[in-house]
């Protein structure tokens, strides 16, 4: 093992974070951008949210195919890929004035998420690292995409306060562009076993599509796409319509957020920030306790918080209570999710595995997402889809405990 390999802070694990730090703080900012494009055009909320949706399927359709790309090609071309794919879908989508073309070129920024997002730089962080160091790089590269959610819905809403939606796109589209400046810092090394280098990709995956463990897992990760993806392009919006008023003189006013609109960009910005801490801290633990049974735990306690949020009024007390709590569970599964592949099934193919298994993500997302608005069109509010993703958050616990936590030995072709 090289020096590089069983090192903690790799040159591609702060290549990859400042990636992921950027992109993600992007894509969490599009809440932000609800209300002004609803008042602009007049649509009604459903619209936004099948475009959020589609994003967000379409990252989990270009997930696997974006691993797949960075095992055969090169991984840092299919970042080059992603990026200039995001920066086009940005600019693309400042021009849309109907609701089909603005869902249209989502598709291309939900595929440029995808090639600077989890599938490729985990897999390629994954690799870099040693099976010590490997859940904690895992959980640092994940807590840097929730970095950038503590910076995007602010950046958003002060360039909002400025500029109009259709320019914030744009700008945005330039700073991913930047990133690409961080890709001479990402040369992964081909960390695999004799046996897993000889072994074709469609052998591996014939191999995952059979182990229930592995069906479990990819069920599983159902409800955390489901919950994040309702909360991220939802929750501004609900925010600014159900919470009590912020009380003058009070607090919060002090610190400057002096209505639910600014409310709703500081809670996303708090849930990123108190889950830098909770998804490294998920990733240590992840070095020594069982990946499934932190899993079942996780799922339980968002399960848990987001019921009580759904029955207790709504102030701005608890609005910040929910964010700091569920900021702790938000992404801390996916340094556990992403070690669990690469500990059950190797890292040759971790890639194309993982970004099967985060397709059922962003189905989640895409249900979270277009339920949000969709409901919210026919009953008038979000309660109803607050309480599906408390029963999905329950299916997801019960669902890891019966996951065989065992490496698969892979046989030679």
């Amino acid at each position: 093992m090289t020096k590089t390999q069983s090192s903690l802070f790799t040159p591609i694990l702060i290549g990859g974070s400042l990636i992921m730090l950027v992109g993600f703080a992007i894509r969490a900012s599009f809440g932000v951008f609800q209300i002004p494009i609803e008042t602009e055009f007049g649509w009604p909320r459903s619209e936004f949210s099948m475009a959020i949706a589609i994003q967000n399927l379409a990252w989990g359709i270009g997930q696997p195919i974006f691993g797949a790309i960075a095992e055969r090609i090169g991984d840092r071309k299919a970042i080059f890929i992603g990026a200039v794919t995001y920066a086009a879908g940005l600019v693309l989508s400042s021009f849309a004035v109907t609701p089909g073309g603005h869902q249209l070129l989502e598709i291309l920024v939900g595929f440029g998420i995808a090639g600077t997002g989890f599938g490729v730089i985990l897999a390629m962080v994954g690799r870099a690292t040693s099976d010590e160091n490997r859940s904690l790089a895992l959980g640092i590269a994940t807590a840097a995409g929730s970095a950038g959610q503590v910076f995007g819905p602010p950046a958003a809403e002060i360039l909002l306060s400025f500029f109009p939606w259709q320019t914030v796109f744009v700008i945005f589209a330039g700073v991913i562009l930047l990133t690409l400046f961080a890709l001479p810092m990402m040369r992964a090394p081909a960390m695999a076993s004799k046996t897993e280098l000889e072994e074709s990709m469609g052998s591996v995956l014939a191999r995952a599509f059979k182990d229930p463990s592995y069906a479990m897992i990819f069920l599983g990760f159902f409800s955390c796409g489901y919950q994040l993806s309702f909360v991220t392009a939802h929750f501004p919006a609900f925010i600014t319509e159900v919470c009590g008023p912020i009380e003058p003189g009070g607090m919060l006013d002090g610190l400057g957020i002096s209505t639910t609109s600014a409310l709703g960009a500081v809670a996303i910005s708090l849930i990123g920030l108190t889950n830098i801490v909770g998804t490294i801290l998920a990733g240590y633990l992840g070095k020594t306790y069982s990946k499934k049974y932190l899993l079942a735990g996780i799922y339980t306690a968002r399960t848990i918080v987001a019921a009580w949020f759904i029955m207790v009024p709504m102030t701005p007390t608890t609005v910040i209570i929910f964010s700091l709590v569920m900021g702790s569970l938000w992404l801390a599964t996916v340094p556990l999710t992403s070690g669990l592949v690469a500990h059950i099934y190797g890292l040759r193919y971790m890639g194309t595995l993982y970004g099967i298994v985060f397709f059922s993500h962003q189905l989640g997302s895409f249900m979270g997402v277009w339920l949000g608005g969709r409901l919210y069109d026919v009953t008038g509010d979000y309660t109803l889809v607050w309480w599906i993703g408390v029963g999905v958050g329950a299916f997801s616990a019960i669902v890891h405990l019966p996951i065989k936590e065992k490496r698969v030995e892979l046989a030679a072709a």
